[in-house]
């Protein structure tokens, strides 16, 4: 009789827990695991644990309001970061205090480099607006194809392989490529200092950038953030000082078909922080352009931040219910790696394993 009573009163405990855990559910935008139980268990195994924490971080990042000014301050990145661990939420574990201070040297190169073109560029195209945006913009396209050189090199080695990188990368050059379109047909090239000036220092930026992304892709993913901010500064300071005028001026027919046309899929494709045709520009005249080429520089300097967190990247088009299956199709699970350095070191070790 005793036993009976002991096992009801056990059951009913058991089950008034059940409900409890059921009542207590986790507060929306928290990091809540996927739950990959219903799966087989063939294609558990395949699933990467780091991208259940990369998905639910994107929910939570989209459920946040971004400000404009705010998100592109470039000394912002590591602090914003130390903030979030003082309020509660934890650091990577397997961040350390030496790569910390990296990051925090990284980024000083990187400002100190940005503050000392700026100056550069303030003394000799202080009154000069169209053919410093002609410089700026021959410059800004450089970046994404030292990406997509070195991330053909991983291909090649077998090291890493993610179409979604290179798709952006592709459809932000070809954004870049028409702010530049637009400043040369409105007359940015006409010197041909500016020509040789603007050349010659994209030759330099490439092969520093290519340099730069092998080392460590998070530095140089911060100094285009870096370039993508500057850019948007300096266009909103231009709308503003030059709106009403801008707006009596007709726009060029370029921009006009890159803004309107009928196949805007890259233009979607850079803007990795909205859904696909959420914005569609409108070209009545000149400053219309300009409001929009600010608008690209800040959805660049977005996509730049988020590539600093390595495999957090995604193209717009992607279908958020095949994302499991796109990555294991793409990723080469043996050499996920970041950086020549750590491709080669992984690269060994999964020989070794192997062997």
């Amino acid at each position: 009789m005793a036993s009976a009573l002991s096992s009801s009163v056990f059951a009913a405990s058991a089950s008034a827990s059940r409900t409890r855990g059921r009542r207590n559910s986790p507060p929306l935008g928290a990091r809540v695991p996927l739950n990959f139980n219903h799966l087989p268990s063939r294609s558990r195994a395949l699933v990467p644990r780091k991208y259940c924490t990369v998905r639910a971080t994107l929910l939570q990042d989209n459920e946040e309001k971004v400000v404009i000014e705010e998100s592109f301050e470039s000394k912002s990145i590591f602090d914003k970061e130390t903030n979030r661990s003082s309020d509660g939420a934890s650091e990577n574990s397997s961040t350390s205090g030496l790569e910390r201070w990296v990051i925090k040297v990284e980024q000083s190169i990187n400002i100190f480099l940005t503050d000392s073109v700026i100056k550069i560029l303030d003394t000799l195209y202080s009154d000069r607006h169209y053919a410093r945006f002609f410089v700026l913009e021959t410059i800004a396209r450089v970046p994404y194809f030292a990406f997509m050189s070195v991330l053909h090199m991983y291909e090649s080695f077998g090291w890493w392989r993610r179409a979604d990188y290179l798709k952006v990368h592709f459809a932000e050059s070809w954004n870049e490529m028409h702010h530049l379109l637009i400043m040369e047909e409105l007359g940015g090239n006409a010197w041909w200092f500016d020509r040789f000036l603007a050349q010659h220092i994209a030759i330099f930026y490439y092969l520093m950038t290519v340099f730069m992304y092998a080392i460590s892709p998070r530095m140089a993913y911060h100094f285009s953030e870096c370039v993508e901010s500057h850019a948007f500064s300096t266009y909103d300071k231009f709308l503003k000082a030059q709106g009403e005028e801008l707006k009596k001026l007709p726009a060029p027919e370029v921009a006009i078909k890159y803004y309107t046309g009928d196949d805007l899929y890259l233009f979607d494709e850079f803007q990795t922080s909205r859904p696909p045709e959420s914005r569609r520009p409108k070209i009545e005249n000149l400053y219309d352009v300009f409001l929009n080429i600010r608008d690209d520089e800040a959805e660049h300097c977005k996509t730049m931040k988020a590539c600093q967190t390595h495999g957090m990247l995604r193209s717009p088009h992607s279908n958020p219910e095949d994302a499991f299956e796109d990555d294991l199709g793409c990723v080469l699970p043996q050499a996920d790696c970041e950086g020549v350095v750590d491709c080669i070191k992984k690269s060994v070790s999964s020989s070794q394993n192997q062997g």
